[in-house]
């Protein structure tokens, strides 16, 4: 079985997964945000569940942070990848920097 084959249908699998869950966070997110403004009541047992999604937000936050800055040195824009690597996460940064190596190896 080929190694990259594999690697790009687990990478396209993660990706899915990860762009609807950092959705449901927003989404989560605006609704504990509605809660407050209304002075509406947001069930406890959802607190653990609030902090996982606002950790998960900051490392993709921080992620795409990293991926607007080094996307113009890969000729890419910064606002377009950051916002590709905010919902994708880390492999977003690993395609940023995979594509790097690819140049700098082609080119040895």
């Amino acid at each position: 079985m080929n190694l990259k084959l594999v690697k790009r249908n687990i990478f396209s699998v993660v990706k899915i997964i990860s762009t609807m869950l950092i959705t449901s966070a927003i989404g989560l997110e605006s609704w504990n945000i509605y809660a407050v403004i209304t002075n509406s009541n947001v069930p406890s047992s959802l607190n653990p569940i609030f902090w996982i999604e606002r950790f998960a937000m900051t490392c993709h936050f921080i992620e795409a942070i990293i991926a607007a800055f080094y996307a113009p040195s890969r000729k890419k824009m910064p606002i377009q990848y950051a916002t590709y690597t905010f919902f994708v996460g880390t492999i977003g940064l690993l395609e940023l920097f995979e594509q790097d190596e690819a140049s700098t190896s082609s080119t040895s």
